[in-house]
């Protein structure tokens, strides 16, 4: 992986979320605001001990001595340019965007409470608002501390993905091995993992064997075999043996650059709900802005004489109008579920796929290769009376060792399964297409199909005519085991049902989902796996062709519908979907046609994905909640509408509340990472 278009990559997407309607902050270091915020509280403290409006309003008497009364506004000058100059900055970048916000209202409050002070401080009748200034910096610097930390966090599963992959390979020259630069790699290289090395690129095995961690990509805790013919994906942990590898996508092809692009593109998406909160935000800086003239306008037509208070009061209305915690509400609790999603093999290509998930009602899984291995599998070794059907299986093994055929390969790995002892075989010979044959401990073993052994005028005992009708009833095929030329034994293989994908199903029936299922295959498979599975809902003998009008009969009376295919021929099915899902993809991540994709193969993240949306909803929901009401209670105490019966709120105590609703929107978002998926 080329670390330097990694660092593009972060770098043009920090930027984007930077220009989305000025309130999006992540492009911000937080270090900078913690920098900052430390900085300004200790300018603050002095501030605050030397200011002599506190002190009169407190009843306290600070410190004195020769011009101490010039502390507070040469620390607060000093804070205006050191700490406000960043919201003063995104002020400008709003504005010349048309787009003020969040930042242009911070913005306001601090230079009218800085250029009153100023204005006090040159003999203008009045209290001076240096404390306040001092005290609003200090707690909105804190109050984007905690944001920045938050946001950035989320980003950061990038750059732990980014860490995974080393700087340096051992390349394989000839018949030695040369430590070379990744960056350098091409595709056609020979790379040499150790045991306990990370995979530097995507490669295909071509030596060796190992097990190896896919967590990265896949969520699963589980290592995956790897042999001579298998793929692995630059990030992944080589754990047991050596492998040589042959590189085949560097840089910005590899599966995981895939990966952090597919996370980057749906951070910087949009929900429908977080637009709405953009949205709200920037009216909000209409009706801030008209609520502060109609406060100046009323308290200046009741009491003129007083300019300081009505300044004070236009100040607290702009200080408690700044939707700080409106503009994290969303984007905040979307990083973090894209990112918790990552973590979990659950890759969301777009936010609103992900936000439209928690109203799924029927879940469509299209069976091969979702539900299904989409390889041959083993399901029934039948032998005849008087011999053992491991016997026989292991001399099918012995003779199918040598073919790459599916089925043979499902025979060969059954046997190893069982771990009977293998065997050498002799003189093998393929049937073309029929089956294959070869010695056997001085045999000779045949492989073969119903087509073969009838043309050989052989014929079956009772027991296996009646397990052969038993597997086509169940959709399975088979083959029949010779032995020089007695049929002694049948071998009934079909595509391998998930061990994870009956639990799938039941979850989600419990979940209160309807599962349906739809296949190519017969009636007579598609009804054996849906039996096994307990599924209710099948179409059979469905081409590719007709998946999404099988989609679009579902969507009838509004009901949402979930595609869950593989997406090799199930795109216009996926596309046609409320929720397109791309399952058994592994490291195939751009997958154009569905709003999500699961890297691992397991159905149950399915409703992983569901029950991920749903909490991403509730936080979203509250968040608004805290963020919206806040300023509905707060801008009509600001203006003073409570002050006959005393309540008056100060911008100090303004921006505290203002800032307060931002910590607990920030923390309240950060809850969402206690949610557990995969139970």
């Amino acid at each position: 992986m080329d670390h330097s278009h990694h660092e593009h990559m972060q770098h043009d997407h920090a930027s984007m979320e930077h220009d989305h309607a000025g309130m999006d902050h992540s492009a911000h270091d937080p270090a900078q605001f913690k920098r900052k915020f430390w900085i300004s509280l200790a300018l603050t403290i002095p501030t605050l001990v030397f200011s002599t409006g506190l002190q009169e309003i407190l009843g306290l008497t600070g410190p004195r001595f020769a011009y101490s009364e010039f502390i507070p506004a040469a620390f607060g000058v000093a804070l205006f340019f050191y700490g406000g100059l960043v919201f003063l900055r995104g002020a400008w970048a709003e504005l010349r965007a048309r787009q003020p916000g969040m930042m242009t209202l911070i913005s306001l409050a601090i230079i009218v409470a800085f250029g009153y002070s100023i204005a006090v401080l040159l003999g203008f009748p009045g209290m001076d608002f240096w404390w306040e200034l001092a005290t609003l910096i200090t707690i909105m610097l804190l109050g984007h501390w905690v944001e920045m930390s938050a946001v950035m966090g989320a980003q950061n599963a990038l750059g732990e993905l980014a860490k995974l992959i080393p700087d340096e390979a051992d390349v394989v020259h000839g018949d030695h091995v040369m430590v070379m630069p990744v960056a350098s790699l091409t595709t056609g290289d020979h790379v040499l993992v150790r045991p306990g090395a990370s995979v530097p690129v995507d490669g295909m095995v071509i030596e060796g064997e190992s097990d190896v961690d896919e967590a990265l990509l896949t969520g699963e805790s589980s290592d995956v075999a790897k042999k001579k013919g298998d793929s692995v994906v630059a990030g992944s942990i080589n754990r047991s043996g050596s492998l040589t590898i042959e590189v085949t996508r560097i840089g910005s092809d590899t599966a995981l650059a895939g990966v952090m692009k597919l996370v980057a593109d749906a951070q910087a998406s949009k929900s429908a709900v977080q637009v709405l909160a953009d949205r709200a935000a920037s009216w909000l800086f209409y009706v801030a802005l008209a609520a502060a003239l109609l406060t100046l306008a009323a308290w200046w037509l009741i009491d003129p004489s007083d300019p300081a208070f009505v300044v004070e009061r236009v100040v607290t209305v702009l200080v408690i109008a700044c939707p700080h915690a409106l503009g994290l509400a969303i984007p905040l609790v979307a990083q973090i579920s894209t990112s918790l999603a990552a973590r979990n093999g659950i890759l969301v290509r777009s936010r609103s796929a992900l936000e439209d998930a928690r109203r799924i009602q029927v879940v469509l899984f299209d069976k091969t290769g979702t539900l299904t291995e989409g390889r041959q599998g083993v399901t029934a070794v039948v032998a005849t009376d008087g011999h053992a059907a491991d016997d026989l299986l292991a001399l099918a093994a012995a003779v199918e060792a040598k073919s790459e055929h599916p089925i043979a390969r499902a025979i060969v790995a059954e046997a190893k399964g069982r771990k009977l002892k293998s065997q050498r075989s002799s003189k093998f010979v393929s049937l073309a297409g029929l089956g294959a044959e070869a010695t056997v401990a001085e045999k000779r073993v045949t492989v073969a199909s119903q087509r073969h052994v009838t043309a050989r005028g052989l014929s079956a005992p009772s027991d296996l005519v009646h397990a052969a009708a038993a597997a086509r009833a169940a959709g399975a095929g088979y083959v029949f085991i010779v032995v020089d030329d007695r049929i002694l034994g049948l071998v009934a293989l079909a595509d391998v049902v998930r061990a994870e994908s009956r639990e799938a199903v039941e979850r989600l029936h419990k979940a209160g989902i309807r599962v349906a299922m739809l296949t190519g295959d017969s009636h007579a498979v598609a009804n054996a796996v849906a039996a096994e599975l307990g599924i209710d809902e099948v179409f059979a003998e469905v081409l590719p062709g007709q998946k999404a009008e099988v989609v679009a009969g579902l969507q009838e009376d509004d009901t949402r519908v979930a595609m869950v295919g593989d997406g090799v021929n199930d795109a216009p099915a996926l596309a046609r979907a409320d929720v397109g899902i791309a399952i058994g993809a592994g490291t195939d991540v751009a997958i154009e046609s569905a709003g999500i994709v699961l890297a691992s193969s397991d159905p149950r993240a399915v409703l992983d994905t569901i029950k991920l949306s749903r909490a991403t909803y509730r936080k979203m929901q509250q968040n608004l909640f805290w963020a919206t009401g806040y300023n509905v209670v707060g801008i009509p105490l600001a203006a003073g509408v409570l002050f006959g019966a005393g309540v008056l709120l100060s911008p100090a105590l303004g921006a505290l509340f203002m800032s307060v609703s931002t910590i607990v929107v920030a923390l309240n978002a950060q809850l969402l990472r206690r949610l557990r998926l995969g139970a």
